[in-house]
């Protein structure tokens, strides 16, 4: 059998001889999974952890806590105050959502994510109020769970965190996600298997099709522009412009700076409140096709990604665009492209005498086609930044 989590540390097997340990533990956590093999059960002579990953530094750590308290801790008196203090949060949590009815969450929790999701998100900092006091309340169960009054709050803590996933999938760009988060996204809902199946696709839950995020279509931004949860869909747009973003234009600086401004900026005037959620859809969906457009202008310009980076990091000087035009831009991206790709070695970028010899190298080349001098070191350092993100590329 395979077990994680609550199954780990909260079950009794007397005749379990042998723990096969695959997964980082500290503290209490570890004391009770090894706990496990150490019942009394028949002629069994003992019990066996085989460690896999390395945990005995850190069982050290747990045995010496252990053997220090001399047995004197107060586990009903730490559980009663836990108990306390989880039902002070989940008044804090209630009554952030005084404004919604989400009375029904026993019988439909999936068709009130959403909405409960939307109402949070529309609140003054609600993102960040919700998520401290649900992972608060996580905490808080952890250690008094087995109490009848907890036990009894288990479905609605349950919903609480489905929320806190919901709003987490819809506005967090792919990243990798630290250890608290991991544990409330896994921990509690759990034993909800409705929330958590609700919660799985968070398009699904929208009612949208899963879009190729590489290509966001006309027609799904129309989905979105449809939804009736405004502020759910701000964040939406947000998450799946920023991934566009950092995924296509992972190796142009100009154009992923521009693009990623952009949206900061349209997003602060809408959390100051000097535009309505209905003006910042339409921004946000205007800036995915304009990206999108732009995403494609190395074909309608002849040039391919790593081209049309230098021509973009040329470009971004607008006296250089009006007096060299298009034709000798794209000249010099061809020649710095070529260049760069052949001078630059694994470990250029640490090295101080190549890089001074690049620098010289674009200087050069700049000045040989007249490229306006005003902003002439602007563009030399655009260059060797834009270098940077593409020399990975060309030594593979």
């Amino acid at each position: 059998m395979i077990v994680r989590d609550m199954w780990l540390t909260g079950f009794d097997v007397p005749c379990l001889h042998t723990m096969y340990v695959d997964k980082p533990m500290r503290d209490h956590n570890l004391m009770q999974a090894i706990a496990r093999v150490n019942r009394v059960f028949r002629d069994k002579e003992g019990g066996l952890v085989v460690d896999y990953i390395g945990i005995a530094a850190e069982l050290r750590r747990a045995l010496k806590t252990y053997t220090e308290s001399r047995g004197k801790g107060q586990p009903s008196r730490d559980s009663a105050e836990a108990l306390a203090k989880l039902k002070e949060l989940m008044e804090v949590a209630r009554a952030m959502l005084h404004g919604i009815d989400y009375s029904g969450y026993r019988a439909q929790p999936t068709q009130l994510l959403l909405p409960v999701a939307n109402y949070v998100l529309g609140l003054e900092d609600g993102k960040k109020r919700w998520f401290d006091v649900v992972l608060a309340i996580t905490k808080a169960f952890s250690l008094c769970g087995t109490r009848d009054d907890a036990i009894e709050m288990r479905e609605e803590i349950a919903f609480f965190q489905a929320i806190r996933i919901v709003i987490a999938k819809a506005t967090e760009t792919d990243k990798k996600l630290d250890q608290d988060r991991r544990t409330v996204v896994l921990k509690q809902i759990l034993d909800n298997a409705v929330v958590a199946q609700g919660v799985e696709d968070v398009f699904k839950l929208a009612g949208l099709d899963k879009p190729n995020i590489g290509l966001l279509s006309d027609e799904f931004l129309e989905e979105v522009r449809q939804l009736p949860q405004r502020n759910f869909a701000i964040e939406l747009l947000q998450k799946l412009l920023n991934d566009e973003v950092k995924s296509r234009s992972r190796t142009n600086v100009v154009l992923e700076k521009k693009f990623a401004e952009r949206l900061q900026a349209a997003l602060n005037r809408y959390r100051s409140r000097a535009i309505e959620s209905a003006q910042v859809i339409e921004e946000l969906i205007a800036m995915a096709k304009e990206f999108r457009e732009a995403a494609k202008r190395g074909e309608a310009l002849g040039l391919n990604e790593s081209e049309l980076a230098f021509y973009d990091a040329l470009a971004n000087n607008e006296s250089a665009v009006r007096e060299l035009g298009d034709e000798v831009l794209k000249k010099i991206a061809f020649e710095l492209t070529e260049k760069l790709r052949a001078s630059t070695s694994v470990d250029w970028q640490k090295r101080e005498s190549v890089r001074a010899r690049l620098r010289n190298l674009v200087r050069i080349t700049l000045r040989r086609h007249k490229y306006p001098p005003d902003k002439q070191e602007e563009a030399i350092r655009l260059v060797l930044e834009q270098a940077e993100r593409l020399s990975d590329e060309w030594t593979k």
